[in-house]
């Protein structure tokens, strides 16, 4: 019986077509072949950054970590967001003598003397690093243990208080997300992300999705811009009721108090009282943590099956 995979003979297509037949046929296909519609649509550049193929790469930016993270059984995800530029104590401290022994020669520099002040704050804010470390530990002990990758924390995957959060889960041997974005100047992902949750978006709308798409609780450290859009997403999407209510904490009552005054907000008509029930203001990990196990508890539907860890040690 002949199969037809196994043939002895060229096939007509195997070859271009012979130049004793057309001395130019050689030519003329070498040029078809480097012809830019000749290329496969998934190698072709050009293509798939054109204008035309935009829905094409949402859709794959979207669809690689989705893969990635059901893989690996993820459910929910604990997202921590907060100031890239918070750094931890020591590297505060570093970059505050740097800036004073600067001071020291010139004293009367007033650009040199903001730096100072900044300098001091920074230093003031570095406990919430060592914070947001320890909530990265709460949520890395929770669950059946550390491989236990249901409920999981995320955050952007950058420095400051978002390295500190997957630092507290890798400190305790538990897998972490990190969802950095592709920016026009180099950056790095912190180190303390499981490289195989590591991921890298171009669009901020299909990284904020992921944040978005699991989110069991969202935990919300000082920070700027970055900070501030991703806090009032969600907070826009449970007061429309366009996303179901999950617990929104801000962690550092005086930083938050005196960035945002609620009840200017309440007192002018623009928000409603009871939009003030969609957030909690605490002071530590402990509180937001104890909050979050609370909040579900209270809406029957406990975050962690029972007989499961609450994540302290």
């Amino acid at each position: 019986m002949h199969n037809s995979g196994d043939h002895t003979s060229d096939l007509p297509w195997e070859h271009p077509k012979s130049s004793r037949e057309d001395p130019k046929a050689s030519k003329l296909v070498k040029q078809l072949m480097k012809s830019p519609t000749y290329r496969l649509a998934e190698e072709d550049h050009d293509f798939m950054k054109s204008y035309e193929a935009r829905g094409i790469r949402l859709e794959i930016d979207y669809l690689k970590a989705e893969l990635a993270m059901a893989k690996f059984g993820v459910e929910g995800t604990i997202v921590v967001f907060g100031s890239a530029r918070i750094s931890e104590h020591k590297t505060s401290m570093a970059k505050l003598k740097a800036i004073q022994k600067k001071v020291e020669a010139n004293p009367n520099d007033h650009a040199l003397l903001r730096e100072l002040a900044i300098a001091e704050r920074m230093v003031e804010k570095s406990l919430y690093y060592d914070d947001a470390r320890m909530f990265g530990r709460y949520v890395g002990l929770s669950g059946k243990g550390p491989e236990d990758s249901r409920i999981i924390l995320m955050t952007g995957g950058g420095p400051g208080i978002m390295e500190a959060a997957n630092r507290g889960s890798y400190d305790v041997g538990a897998r972490s997300i990190g969802l950095n974005i592709r920016l026009p100047h180099e950056q790095y992902p912190n180190p303390y992300i499981t490289p195989e949750l590591c991921f890298q978006f171009h669009y901020f709308a299909i990284r904020k999705l992921h944040f978005f798409l699991r989110s069991k609780a969202l935990v919300v450290y000082p920070g700027g811009f970055g900070t501030l859009d991703e806090l009032f997403e969600i907070l826009t999407l449970i007061q429309t009721r366009k996303t179901h209510p999950i617990p929104v904490v801000m962690v550092g009552a005086s930083y938050w108090h005196k960035l945002i005054n609620f009840d200017f907000l309440i007192e002018e008509g623009v928000i409603a009282p009871d939009d003030l029930n969609i957030f909690k203001i605490v002071d530590s990990a402990e509180e937001a943590w104890d909050y979050i196990i609370a909040w579900y508890e209270e809406s029957g539907k406990p975050l962690f099956a029972e007989g499961e860890s609450h994540g302290k040690e």
